[in-house]
């Protein structure tokens, strides 16, 4: 594969790597456990809530859901979660 057949995403991977961005891991078996862990502590849903939400709101929600391809809660679940995590960016600002 040459080069210029990257796609974006890619050739993004590769400029990273290219500029030392990439760090060996010590103990691949240990991080790799760590991070099973994390992802099953963060799909665990253990809990239910109930909201209420203008019929806009949630029309513009199951829209943007079908285009991604999930499910409206799902979608919903991520939003909250990318905001406690601090990792929703605010985009108008």
């Amino acid at each position: 594969m040459k080069k210029q057949d990257l796609d974006p995403q890619e050739q993004n991977l590769l400029d990273s790597y290219e500029r030392g961005e990439w760090r060996s891991i010590k103990n691949v078996a240990e991080e790799r456990s760590r991070l099973v862990e994390v992802a099953r502590d963060t799909s665990r849903k253990d809990s239910r809530i109930n909201i209420r939400l203008s019929s806009r709101d949630l029309d513009e929600i199951r829209k943007k859901a079908f285009e991604e391809g999930i499910p409206y809660q799902t979608l919903i679940s991520s939003i909250l979660h990318k905001y406690v995590s601090g990792r929703l960016v605010d985009r108008s600002s």
